[in-house]
């Protein structure tokens, strides 16, 4: 009589028809054939109903099987995928009871950690199958995948090394090895392994042939030998042997535009500027003379800049150049203007070339006549031809010496105050004034050659109005911008900015119908209709909003399913700005955390890669995609949702009341009619939400199913707390120290992120960790009102504690506080400020408002010495917007200052024409 639990691991298979039965159960699981799967797995177990590997296989197909289904349908639905998915656990985990010895059943113990994202238990039930099975290649192969995903990189090491031993004979195994000695930060060993498996092949190999992989295998080389230091003193030995590998490598190079642009930057880092020159001119001759980094490379090379700047010049994105990153002695912009305006340079070699153009007028000293010509023909051109961007081109020319950086770095101006009285910018009224005047008399412009088109006049007026924007004239550029409708009411850029210029002068409201009177024009724009679709959420016209992005989802199916599975962030962001300003916390905290959660699904799609790129043998690319991974976190987008749900977990813990609104009401304390009065409108409330959702899915239901040709749409899942009631549940602080603690450590250049960890720190106790964040603060901005505020909150903090921290953490910060404000007492570091903010006038407005609060909190002075500083600007500083005016009055009001409020807000409605409800 045969036992009715064989086990593989203590040297018991079945018998061969249920071996055989096995071996197919694991193959239809790997052909996604589950049903079948389950079948065999059935025969098995009716007779051994204990086989431990079975029951985890039986296990991994239910898992497989409650996973295709996916989260969709109905809560009934979702619920019994749910009890799937934990049978299948169940059996599993029975499973390996009854065979702990089996190195298959451990390892569908990791497959099923897998399939849930908890990758560090699955990697500790791979590590017990290989202690049973050392040499599983497949089981290694998993493992290493978690291992790279997770970024164990020094276990990562060791599993690829494991692997290349037992099947030396692999191309993947020898390139995953090199790959995982890379990461780990030594690419000399990398090389060498290379080398060891370029020693294996022999002669006449087709990796020593000219095609894609011999390519990227010979190019992931080379930039592994300039990440070398070399043995020379200066540190560049590594890049001198990539150059010289360069040459070597050319007759299998596929990728020569990629193989030339490595010259260029090891050529710039070696001082071999010559040749420097001689390898942009061939980039140059095969068509990159749009790309504006090679210009910058070629500029380098021209003025034989040292390795730093090079290397800077080289990280530069969009339009930036060495013309835009510093300012040029007089020898160097005359080198720079006969390379590219000579007879023999650049513009006449490509006279064709935008760029060239463009970037000939940036090197032009701004206050030379020459500029003045070259900017006049360029506008001409480009009005003659209605280039709605032409004012956005021309803005970046507003460069100024950047004052953090002693004047060695050029800066864009883009605060209203700095661009008014930027030469270039005066010089472009001057122009375009000109042109206007010449055209409404003559049909043609100062210069008198030849008789323009009649658009030219309109696209006149256009920039002429966008150059009102740019200083924040907000009346007359709407003035000019109406003429352009009244001219040609069909083109939409004209809506458009006559809607920014609202939006900006204080009336989003006019703002929202106007760029959807321009929306209307062209229903097929999805760019107009996104730009729609943002100004009615800023305005706070939620359903016109979302009738309008309906426009350019599917008809099937709810648009805001659709949204979220396109991962459409910048939408679920101002949807989520919008709800937090109604003090709607959950629902918006659910949209943040919808943004939240595109990031993770971004992290977790690199896990696709890590095989394929190896495959495939995109090495460069595959690098580049670790890189990118790794600075996930740091994006903008993200740390826009991960800074707000922080700030509202904040501002609920500091104001517990702000949720009292949707919690129910204590009946006992009211009165009988009371008590039914709230009652029934509670219930109508409910019925009213009921309502609203079911006719919702009975709309969505006729879109699917109205018309038998249609194709129905994948039911999505319901979302059972969509007011975030279970977000708002959780631990306010805990939630807040989370989200602070992943932008300090992915976005440290951002003062945001340590101005939110001081917040946090604070909160906590943590004065030590609060201390360190302001220090932090300073380093990126030592001027910053956020870090002003936080260093006079932290001073009032000290002195009023009630109990103090280890005698350690004391020590350091009496030590090193007193250094943040120059040594000075609290009330002589307001004093300091508010000198400093009184002879600058130009002195940003945020920064004003600080002080003035400082000035109260502190004792310092009185209420009228603090509104003194804000009202003495006369809004004639940085950052005056609508956000910050109203921040300064939410101030103003606060110390009861009614005389005060009163000139504020003139100056206000001065500067913001348009704006209402202030």
């Amino acid at each position: 009589m045969s036992s009715d639990n064989p086990q593989s691991g203590q040297g018991r298979p079945l018998p061969r028809k249920e071996s055989d039965l096995f071996k197919n159960v694991v193959k239809f699981y790997e052909n996604k054939n589950y049903k079948k799967g389950m079948k065999n797995a059935d025969q098995i177990l009716k007779r051994f109903p204990n086989h431990g590997e079975t029951l985890c296989m039986k296990g991994l197909i239910l898992n497989g099987m409650a996973s295709a289904k996916g989260a969709a349908g109905s809560k009934d639905k979702r619920e019994e995928e749910e009890e799937t998915k934990k049978e299948a656990v169940e059996l599993v985990k029975r499973g390996l009871m009854m065979d702990m010895r089996s190195h298959v059943c451990w390892h569908v113990y990791g497959l099923l950690h897998r399939s849930s994202q908890n990758y560090a238990e699955a990697i500790k039930a791979y590590k017990q199958a290989l202690r049973i099975d050392e040499e599983n290649l497949q089981i290694l192969r998993d493992m290493s995948l978690l291992q790279i995903q997770m970024r164990d990189l020094i276990g990562f090491k060791e599993t690829r090394l494991r692997i290349l031993t037992l099947r030396p004979n692999s191309k993947v195994h020898w390139l995953s090895y090199a790959l995982s000695v890379h990461v780990n930060g030594d690419p000399d060993a990398a090389v060498g392994i290379l080398d060891s498996y370029f020693g294996t092949l022999e002669e006449g190999c087709v990796e020593f042939e000219k095609n894609f992989e011999s390519s990227e295998l010979a190019l992931y080389k080379n930039q592994l030998l300039s990440e070398t230091k070399g043995e020379d003193e200066d540190g560049l030995g590594g890049v001198r042997k990539a150059l010289e590998h360069l040459d070597e490598i050319e007759k299998v190079i596929v990728d020569h535009t990629g193989w030339l642009k490595a010259k260029l930057s090891y050529q710039l880092q070696l001082g071999n500027f010559e040749d420097a020159k001689d390898t942009a001119m061939k980039l140059f001759e095969r068509g990159l003379t749009e790309e504006h980094r090679v210009h910058g490379a070629y500029m380098c090379a021209l003025l034989k800049c040292d390795r730093e700047t090079c290397l800077e010049v080289e990280k530069m994105k969009g339009t930036g150049t060495l013309a835009t990153l510093r300012p040029f002695a007089e020898e160097e912009r005359s080198i720079l203007l006969d390379a590219y305006g000579s007879k023999d340079g650049l513009s006449k070699l490509y006279p064709r070339s935008n760029g060239i153009k463009r970037i000939y007028i940036t090197i032009l000293p701004t206050n030379s006549d020459e500029f003045k010509s070259a900017i006049d023909k360029y506008c001409q051109k480009q009005i003659t031809k209605g280039v709605p961007s032409l004012g956005a081109d021309l803005s970046s020319l507003y460069l100024m010496e950047d004052s953090r950086s002693n004047g060695s770095r050029l800066m864009l101006a883009t605060d209203p105050l700095d661009v008014n009285v930027h030469p270039v910018h005066a010089l472009l009224v001057d122009l375009i004034e000109a042109y206007i005047t010449s055209l409404s008399s003559n049909n043609s412009f100062p210069s008198g050659e030849g008789e323009s088109p009649p658009s030219a006049l309109l696209w006149a007026w256009y920039l002429r109005s966008i150059l009102h924007e740019q200083v924040a004239e907000y009346a007359q550029g709407i003035t000019l911008i109406n003429k352009c409708i009244e001219h040609t009411p069909t083109a939409v850029d004209f809506y458009e900015l006559k809607a920014r210029l609202l939006e900006a002068g204080g009336d989003i409201q006019q703002a929202a119908d106007v760029i959807d009177a321009g929306r209307d024009l062209d229903h097929q724009d999805r760019y107009i209709n996104n730009q729609t679709t943002k100004t009615f959420l800023r305005a706070g016209r939620e359903e016109d909003a979302k009738k309008r992005i309906a426009l350019f989802t599917r008809e099937q199916g709810s648009p805001e399913q659709y949204l979220y599975d396109m991962q459409c962030a910048w939408y679920e962001l101002e949807l989520a700005d919008l709800l937090r300003r109604k003090g709607e916390f959950g629902k918006s905290l659910r949209k943040y955390m919808a943004v939240v959660k595109h990031y993770e699904d971004y992290h977790e799609d690199q896990f696709d890669f890590h095989s394929y790129c190896i495959r495939k043998v995109t090495m460069r690319a595959y690098c580049d995609l670790l890189r990118f991974e790794d600075d996930l976190w740091g994006l903008p987008h993200y740390g826009r949702a991960a800074e707000e749900i922080a700030k509202i977990h904040l501002h609920i813990h500091d104001n517990p009341s702000a949720l009292e609104s949707d919690a129910e009401p204590d009946y006992s304390k009211m009165t009988p009619a009371e008590r039914k009065k709230a009652k029934n409108m509670a219930r109508k409330k409910k019925n009213a939400a009921a309502r609203g959702g079911s006719k919702s899915d009975t709309k969505s239901n006729n879109t699917n199913g109205g018309s038998g040709n249609v194709k129905k749409s994948k039911p999505h899942a319901i979302d059972e707390d969509p007011s975030g009631k279970e977000l708002l549940a959780l631990n306010h602080l805990d939630e807040a120290k989370k989200y602070a603690a992943i932008l300090a450590r992915h976005a440290p250049k951002s003062i945001s992120s340590w101005a939110l960890q001081y917040d946090v720190s604070v909160r906590r106790g943590k004065m030590l960790m609060g201390l360190q964040a302001l220090f932090k603060m300073k380093s990126i901005d030592s001027n910053s009102p956020q870090l002003f505020s936080r260093v006079v909150d932290f001073s009032q903090r000290l002195g009023s504690r009630s109990s103090k921290c280890h005698d350690t953490s004391e020590e350091i910060i009496s030590a090193e506080f007193p250094k943040l404000m120059g040594g000075k007492t609290l009330s002589e570091f307001v004093k300091s400020a508010i000198e400093r903010v009184k002879n600058d006038a130009a002195s940003d407005l945020p920064m004003r408002t600080a002080v003035a609060k400082a000035i109260v909190s502190s004792g310092v002075g009185s209420a009228p010495d603090s509104l003194s500083v804000i009202l003495d600007s006369k809004l004639n500083c940085r950052s005056a917007n609508v956000d910050s005016c109203r921040e300064a009055l939410k101030f103003i009001e606060s110390v009861g200052g009614q005389n005060g409020k009163g000139q504020f807000q003139a100056l206000v409605i001065t500067k913001f024409p348009f704006l209402k409800d202030f």
